[in-house]
């Protein structure tokens, strides 16, 4: 029997109520690029990576059963955690935890926790070895 081998993850979709503070959210306080695509369809990169955004109740097929807004657990990796502390809290963001000690995909990280417009959570994440 042949396996899938998963090799990367190359973009996901948020559903949102708003495209626009979405992208003032994402751009201003996390460095996200917007980008148009597809006759008008919106996404959010960042590396080599990058989110779509489909607005609830328009959402663009296929698409999750049960697309709602707000329903997002999302953990980013940053180079600095004290250095995007700093930055949130100058966005006038509100910090819910952190820096606590959690545990990435590959090893210690230290993190902070915000909501977004949507109030999904958005982790911000250190390597601890970095």
């Amino acid at each position: 029997m042949t396996m899938v081998k998963l090799l990367d993850l190359d973009h996901f979709v948020l559903t949102v109520a708003s495209i626009e503070d979405t992208v003032a959210f994402y751009q201003d306080v996390l460095g996200m690029r917007p980008i148009t695509f597809q006759s008008g369809r919106v996404a959010l990169e960042f590396g080599s990576k990058k989110i779509n955004l489909h607005k609830a109740g328009k959402e663009f097929l296929p698409h999750a059963k049960v697309p709602v807004p707000g329903s997002a657990d999302l953990c980013f990796v940053v180079e600095d955690v004290a250095a995007a502390l700093d930055h949130v809290r100058s966005k006038g963001v509100k910090v819910l935890e952190g820096p606590v000690a959690r545990t990435g995909a590959s090893g210690p990280i230290t993190s902070i926790y915000l909501r977004d417009p949507d109030e999904n959570l958005i982790e911000l994440s250190e390597y601890d070895d970095a």
